[in-house]
């Protein structure tokens, strides 16, 4: 296992084929919850509609012959405690999406159990509506006497229920493996209130059962917290925001990782999502990998670690993404949605609009990416316009070539570019140079093919579409802030800006 890996695909085959025992000294966990909220990549605004949002996958768990199968193997495979308490889960909440969530989530926990190291912790973090039932199972996979701390993270919104108090709220449950473990409590101390501080500057007795042990004093690196944490969570203009609405603060995520790990120490995150846990393990100089079932996280996360830490390409590594023609057949046949969002990433490609996981075409008009590029500066103001991408994993043909053609015409677009898995034929070639060239007014003339076929095999050994690169929007991710630590410059459009 190799420092800054993102492993890509479901967490629980990845724990249970690739990590090894107490691997771990930090997991914290943030995992999707049944409530039908969907999971967003934000794109840099003022390129598309803004903001530019792709949908990357919705949180719904659902009662299903999987979920009923990992079920079956907690009541049967597991032991007397896991399998008592899936029995009861079970007769109390009936076979629904809520027994799915916590199936899946114990599965899980046992996994994270055993790679977490003897002297490791693990942060579960939830909303109220599922935490009790999770307080139940973490106590029968961790123990009861290994629970830390119930963590409430406490914040201020807008808006309140007519009828119940505000939700104010998130719960945070820290359970350890042993006795043992690692908690730095000066590292995480906070700051005095002023009128204690005040108060103090008095003498202040401290008799104890007749003894007089003198006058007390404050710790001079400050208060220890208390289990009830109070950071705002980050406003819509932060410059943290990446889209997900369950974007954690990277305040929050600085506490835990400070409090029980310690420079070189291993963090995982099994959900990592937009990536805060790991780029905040980064600027504290720990060792991370994170996992997600998306490949627009895996590339978001990606490109936000290399901004804000200016790491190139051969410091991160991902895992599970297809690096050969095999491995991008692979992805084809089990994922074809997925394999079209790592087939865009090839080329710098953004999805369109509309379009989903539960929606192949959606409201993408046969367009599966975008390409931005920069066609004129006129008074300072910038114009942009778009190649867009379609891309194929099966049988190509002639036909798709002329489609592609009436398409560009369709949105606009400069150009086309073709991306197939598959060898083109010789019509279809033919077909590509017949659309003749394109020019913007920013590259002086120059032209460049209206249309044009790469196969996955060329994209895979570096070859890029023949496009002006003087204009091409080089990352498209909304870039979080650069660190203070890592230094490193954010990607900018190539024009020396």
């Amino acid at each position: 296992m190799q420092n800054r890996t993102l492993y890509f695909g479901d967490n629980l085959e990845i724990l249970r084929k690739k990590i090894k025992d107490e691997s771990f000294d930090l997991i914290y966990l943030d995992p999707p919850f049944n409530s039908n909220r969907n999971y967003n990549v934000l794109f840099k605004e003022g390129i598309q509609d803004s903001p530019a949002q792709i949908k990357a996958f919705d949180d719904s768990w659902h009662w299903t012959r999987e979920s009923k199968e990992a079920f079956d193997y907690l009541v049967t495979k597991t032991n007397e405690d896991i399998s008592s308490l899936m029995q009861a889960l079970e007769k109390m909440v009936g076979h629904n999406d809520m027994l799915a969530y916590l199936t899946m989530m114990t599965v899980r926990l046992i996994e994270l159990h055993r790679v977490l190291k003897k002297t490791g912790s693990l942060y579960l973090h939830c909303d109220p509506t599922a935490s009790h039932y999770l307080k139940i199972v973490l106590d029968a996979i961790f123990w009861k006497k290994n629970f830390r701390n119930e963590i409430i993270w406490c914040y201020r919104g807008a808006g309140y229920p007519k009828k119940d108090f505000g939700k104010r709220h998130d719960i945070i449950f820290r359970y350890s493996k042993t006795d043992n473990y690692i908690f730095n409590l000066d590292d995480v101390r906070e700051e005095y209130a002023e009128a204690t501080k005040e108060r103090f500057k008095y003498h202040i007795g401290n008799i104890r059962k007749g003894k007089d042990f003198g006058a007390q004093e404050l710790n001079p690196l400050g208060k220890q917290p208390d289990d009830w944490w109070q950071i705002q969570p980050l406003a819509p203009s932060s410059k943290e925001r990446l889209g997900y609405p369950t974007q954690k603060p990277e305040a929050l995520l600085e506490r835990i990782i400070k409090a029980s790990s310690k420079e070189g120490d291993w963090i995982l995150d099994p959900f990592c999502g937009c990536g805060t846990t790991v780029a905040v393990s980064e600027k504290l100089k720990r060792n991370w990998v994170g996992i997600d079932v998306t490949s627009l996280a895996i590339n978001l996360i990606k490109y936000r670690i290399k901004n804000q830490f200016g790491l190139g390409n051969k410091q991160i590594f991902v895992d599970g993404l297809p690096t050969d023609l095999a491995g991008a057949k692979e992805l084809f046949e089990k994922d074809p949605f997925e394999f079209e969002y790592w087939a865009s990433d090839l080329v710098n490609a953004i999805p369109p609009h509309g379009k989903s996981k539960d929606n192949m075409r959606g409201a993408d008009k046969g367009v599966d990416g975008v390409i931005n590029i920069l066609r004129n500066i006129v008074n300072g103001n910038k114009e942009y316009g778009k190649i867009i991408v379609q891309i194929k994993g099966g049988k190509v043909q002639r036909n798709q070539i002329a489609t592609l053609k009436g398409d560009v015409d369709r949105e606009k677009a400069e150009a086309g570019v073709f991306i197939t898995l598959e060898k083109p034929t010789k019509p279809m070639k033919s077909e590509a140079v017949d659309a003749g060239t394109f020019t913007i007014p920013i590259t002086n003339k120059v032209e460049f093919p209206k249309i044009q076929i790469l196969t996955i095999e060329e994209l895979l050994r570096g070859k890029k579409p023949d496009l002006p690169r003087y204009g091409l929007v080089k990352n498209y991710y909304k870039e979080a802030k650069a660190s203070e630590m890592g230094g490193g410059g954010l990607v900018r459009e190539g024009l020396g800006l």
